[in-house]
């Protein structure tokens, strides 16, 4: 299998045993609400159709870690769960290979409710390609 544009296709998780699930790990999300600010006060933005992404290079290194901020405006406890369960797949999925110190936090609308998981990858993926020019235009 060929990677697309520096994503590996196994989602860039490697798995010790052919067939076992990935896990998204606490050292892959963000947790504390001072990440969080920090990511949205320093951080850069971009705009999809059914969501908006900060990121933010760290100082220190590290690996990707993405939060997920899915406020009450968004709809009922069930509908805010299903949302970060549909993300959180969708981000594990499509995880980057490369080990870069940057926080992500993704912010849904509503319509990632409706959307099909495909198209929801597809936004993710993006996402990470803008990441992935960004830090490339850094590094030179």
């Amino acid at each position: 299998m060929s990677c697309v544009s520096g994503l590996d296709p196994n989602g860039g998780i490697d798995l010790p045993v052919p067939g076992k699930r990935a896990r998204f790990t606490g050292s892959m999300r963000l947790l504390r609400h001072s990440d969080f600010e920090r990511v949205y006060k320093q951080g850069r933005r971009h705009f999809a159709a059914h969501m908006t992404v900060f990121y933010l290079l760290r100082g220190n290194g590290g690996g990707l870690r993405v939060g997920f901020t899915v406020g009450r405006v968004l709809g009922g406890a069930v509908e805010r769960n299903r949302m970060k369960r549909r993300l959180r797949e969708s981000v594990r999925l499509r995880w980057p290979g490369a080990r870069v110190p940057v926080d992500l936090v993704i912010n849904p609308k509503k319509s990632v409710l409706k959307l099909e998981f495909t198209e929801l990858g597809n936004e993710i993926g993006q996402a990470f390609e803008v990441i992935q020019k960004w830090l490339g235009k850094r590094t030179k």
